[in-house]
């Protein structure tokens, strides 16, 4: 395999993870970054920029990222509470009116953030273009019945965490969730991140698609009955959850990667993920710290655990963001993330002043802990 970029000192064990996922573990195309301290330390990548071409990775090719995106959806809402503009305890309607109907008018931004707002689907799902439109799937979501009271569970809202997110940022700062990330977020930690990628950065990004687990060495692996049941049954929280857009979009559609969906399109580059996490922790070369120490303190201060009443595991969650634990395993029990179903990851870790970005361009079925992220996160660990 031929691998292109650097390590620094002491972190070559990530490079020998990065090789063995595309000769043991199926990857096609991928890249990884890591920064330590606001500075990068690991910069590699390897493959086919598209899963299923021939044109070889480059440094700058980006991916869609899914549920990696909503960590940077976090962020946006998470820094418009830093400026005093957005209280969490406050009830969602404060700011938003229309959500309070159907028994939600209790539900807090807290709530929202936490997967705890009760609205994980939609009694309707959205066409891939209704669900382009934000202002079609803020109705959706502000009109829907919750599937428990809000702030007493938590399941993880899948899709509808874009229209959530998306219409509470554009609500509190009057302008669009996507043009909030690249002037606050993206822009000031000089990361290729994009939610709703524009014309001109389209040939930068590779084609996904699904990629089967190798089965050779045991390393596929059965998820547990009741995960499969609830994945199996068109009536379950799970199966209605993952599909509130219906038929599932065509994630290599450059109308679908132009919109701006914060629970599942934003496009990056490993560097960018990387570089949005080393950013909300600290300084960061060629760009500036976004969280103060107290907003990423409270970033991962746990405010759900237990039972997922979508996942069918054990989840945690911070403020928007997936905290380690055995559904999502990260670095140390400080560190705060999000994984996107089937392969991205990113995340830091305040206390090694680690940040993590992962991507790829070949999806499995894995939903919160991918093997191949999850090998280059052990490296990590032993590095260094």
């Amino acid at each position: 395999m031929d691998v292109h970029g650097t390590v620094a000192e002491g972190f070559e064990p990530v490079r020998e993870a990065f090789v063995r996922n595309f000769e043991v573990l199926g990857d096609r195309g991928a890249a990884v970054a890591v920064y330590r301290d606001g500075r990068r330390v690991v910069d590699l990548w390897a493959g086919t920029r598209d899963v299923d071409g021939t044109e070889p990775w480059e440094r700058g090719t980006a991916q869609i990222v899914r549920s990696a995106t909503k960590g940077v959806a976090a962020a946006a809402l998470l820094l418009l509470h830093q400026r005093g503009e957005l209280d969490l305890d406050a009830p969602v309607g404060a700011y938003w009116p229309e959500f309070k109907a159907a028994g939600k008018e209790r539900a807090t931004v807290r709530d929202l953030l936490a997967h705890r707002a009760g609205v994980p689907v939609l009694d309707r799902p959205l066409t891939p273009a209704e669900a382009a439109d934000p202002l079609l799937g803020a109705e959706a979501v502000a009109a829907q019945a919750p599937a428990w009271e809000p702030g007493t569970a938590h399941g993880y809202h899948a899709q509808t965490y874009s229209w959530l997110t998306g219409e509470l940022v554009r609500r509190v700062s009057g302008r669009p969730v996507g043009e909030f990330v690249a002037d606050e977020i993206a822009g000031p930690a000089g990361a290729d991140f994009w939610l709703g990628l524009p014309e001109g950065a389209q040939a930068r990004v590779g084609r996904v698609g699904p990629v089967e687990a190798p089965e050779a060495g045991g390393l596929k692996t059965r998820p547990k009955r009741a995960v499969a049941d609830a994945y199996a049954d068109p009536d379950s929280l799970t199966r209605r959850a993952f599909a509130a857009i219906t038929p599932l979009p065509d994630e290599n559609d450059p109308a679908y990667r132009a919109a701006a969906l914060p629970a599942s399109n934003g496009i990056a580059t490993a560097d960018g993920l990387a570089r949005v996490y080393a950013a909300l922790i600290g300084e960061v070369e060629g760009g500036r710290r976004l969280f103060t120490p107290e907003t990423a303190a409270l970033a991962r201060t746990e405010q759900a655990a237990g039972a997922d009443r979508v996942l069918v595991v054990g989840t945690r969650f911070g403020l928007g963001y997936m905290l380690h634990g055995s559904a999502s395993p990260l670095l140390g029990p400080g560190s705060f993330g999000h994984p996107g179903r089937g392969g991205a990851l990113g995340f830091a870790d305040p206390e090694s002043g680690i940040a993590f970005g992962y991507v790829t361009n070949g999806f499995r079925k894995s939903v919160t802990a991918d093997p191949r992220a999850q090998a280059l996160v052990r490296a990590v660990r032993s590095a260094g």
